[in-house]
């Protein structure tokens, strides 16, 4: 038996008079919608993050925009009655002379840990992309300082750089150099946190940028050896271009975090002596809890600007990734 495929009619239609008239078009086939028990578990797995959002990102963000922009004492942040001020908070901090030296130890802490941190990284990324014997054991043991609570690598640091007691002094006596005073003078605290910072997150940029020399082929690096090109040739015209999307991300999230540091630098040097070590991040403390009158609103005001800053290296990274794809 013959089976045959009936198309569809396209004969013209007569109407009354028996003129021809098109043919009514085909009828159009709508899409199933979504039955409403996989809407309710679509939303039933979102509400746990959009809930974690809310309250542990959204809503202190905008407490901490609502202190900035009202005038709150101890006495109005627990009965709620502070007056709203609108910029004076921001324009007290800009005033303030403590703002400048601030500003510039936040600039210099975050770039020189940024760059000793991914240089360091990647340099190691590099040497145990080699696949020597015992390099898992030596990339495991790198991710110690990585692993440690912060308070432990910090008063580890605090008592190492001890100006009477500490290691790094006693090594320095056994060489013939003089003690340093290296938490104590103003000279050398800032110095002192950010090795101690750049020890921390140096296994951070270990771990990412090791990951990105994974997924590069080795036949690139078989036909550049080929070709007569020497380690460093194929480290700057392979390794290095493909792993800037890899470095890109490294160094945002890097920035981020080296930006609102806090930890290492108030167990260390609490800001000092003398605000030699102050950050943006120490002075919003010393601000709103460093203080028998504490100042909320100013202390607010410092840490938006923070938050401002690393929105516009996000923002910015972004940009710079878009073009890189279009290009």
């Amino acid at each position: 038996m013959k089976h045959t495929t009936q198309l569809p009619d396209r004969r013209p239609v007569l109407d009354r008079n028996g003129a021809a008239t098109a043919a009514p078009p085909p009828a159009r086939t709508t899409t199933r919608r979504r039955p409403a028990s996989q809407q309710w578990a679509a939303w039933a797995f979102l509400a746990p993050v959009a809930l974690y959002l809310v309250l542990f990102y959204a809503y202190p963000l905008y407490r901490n925009i609502d202190l900035s922009l009202r005038n709150y004492t101890v006495r109005s942040f627990v009965q709620g009655d502070a007056p709203f001020t609108g910029l004076a908070n921001y324009r007290t901090v800009l005033d303030d002379p403590a703002f400048a030296p601030a500003l510039l130890h936040t600039v210099v802490f975050t770039g020189v840990c940024l760059v000793f941190q991914y240089a360091i990284g990647l340099a190691l990324a590099v040497f145990f992309n080699q696949h020597f014997r015992l390099s898992v054991t030596l990339r495991a043991l790198f991710l110690v300082p990585w692993l440690l609570p912060l308070i432990v690598s910090a008063s580890t640091w605090s008592w190492m750089l001890n100006s009477d007691s500490g290691v790094v002094n006693a090594l320095l006596s056994a060489l013939g150099i003089g003690p340093v005073n290296w938490l104590t003078s103003p000279s050398w605290s800032l110095t002192s946190v950010i090795i101690a910072n750049i020890w921390i997150g140096v296994p951070f940029n270990l771990v990412v940028l090791y990951s990105g020399l994974q997924s590069i082929p080795a036949s690139l690096y078989e036909a550049a050896a080929l070709d007569g090109a020497n380690a460093w040739q194929r480290f700057w015209r392979i390794t290095f271009p493909l792993l800037r999307p890899v470095s890109a991300i490294t160094l945002l999230l890097g920035l981020v975090y080296t930006l609102k540091v806090f930890d290492i630098i108030w167990i260390m040097t609490k800001g000092g002596p003398a605000d030699s070590s102050t950050t943006f991040a120490t002075w919003s403390y010393q601000l709103g809890f460093g203080n028998l009158l504490p100042a909320f609103g100013p202390g607010a005001a410092v840490g938006n600007l923070l938050v401002v800053a690393a929105l516009v290296f996000g923002l910015v990274y972004l940009r710079v990734q878009r073009k890189q794809a279009l290009s």
